[in-house]
């Protein structure tokens, strides 16, 4: 994989000093969606972490997000996928200097095999919207915070809801799965009714369609992700076209009562 210095440059964002630091290659090479450190790094700007802390890194698919949290914060991750295998997340944990702070768990969002209140913050990136817009879901994750821990998702958003149909010129991109998207105002509704958590931060990240696309133009640049690139440079197209109008990066952040 040709890394070129312009590639690098556009890829150090003065908004994501800590995932800046990180070699692009290996980011690539990790690839699963959107910019995983990205998402993290902007997650952690509003959760408070300190050393020693349980993490659970919810789909965490090939454990990029978990090394960066072990990394920055000193933390301890539980990294949680169902698609990716833990001996294969194991080695790239191992590579990265961090198997004395990260466990690989295979588990399915339903089925998680860990105590009520054993984590002191969960977090997930870019998957919390495949399992978690079930009405019931946030009652079941939060068993597992601790009182007065957190519970923080970064996922592809909408700037508001949809009434029925995407924009008539979206629609030739638009997949079905995309019905998973909502906006940072329904999310707190989400969360908020069931009584289960207090919900603290909705928003969407500052110019993050913009982001969304210049990193697919990047992983396009470099044949990363699905096939010939061709599926990340048409998400790509999709992005600018609708210049931010629909399509967002939303950030939930909650905290379970005392």
């Amino acid at each position: 994989m040709n890394i070129s210095s312009p590639l690098r440059r556009r890829l150090a964002k003065p908004a994501f000093p800590r995932a800046s630091t990180y070699d692009p290659q290996w980011v690539f090479e990790a690839m699963m969606g959107p910019n995983v450190l990205w998402l993290a790094e902007w997650a952690s700007q509003a959760v408070p972490l300190s050393r020693g802390m349980r993490i659970l890194d919810l789909g965490c698919g090939k454990a990029a997000s978990s090394i960066f949290l072990a990394k920055e914060f000193d933390v301890t991750v539980s990294a949680v996928d169902l698609w990716i295998q833990p001996t294969e997340n194991w080695k790239r944990i191992e590579a990265a200097g961090m198997a004395d702070r990260i466990v690989p768990v295979h588990a399915e969002a339903h089925s998680l095999p860990f105590a009520d209140g054993y984590f002191d913050a969960i977090f997930s990136f870019d998957a919390y919207h495949y399992f978690g817009t079930d009405d019931l879901y946030i009652g079941y994750i939060s068993r597992f915070i601790r009182p007065g821990g957190r519970i923080c998702i970064v996922v592809p958003g909408l700037v508001r809801e949809l009434p029925e149909a995407p924009p008539q010129e979206l629609r030739p991109y638009w997949e079905w799965e995309f019905c998973s998207f909502h906006s940072a105002d329904w999310w707190r509704r989400h969360w908020s009714k069931t009584g289960r958590v207090e919900v603290e931060i909705a928003d969407n990240l500052a110019d993050g369609w913009r982001l969304w696309a210049e990193w697919n133009e990047c992983c396009a640049e470099v044949g990363a992700g699905l096939g010939d690139g061709s599926v990340v440079a048409r998400e790509a197209e999709m992005l600018r076209l609708d210049g931010g109008q629909t399509l967002a990066f939303t950030r939930v952040i909650a905290r379970r009562p005392d």
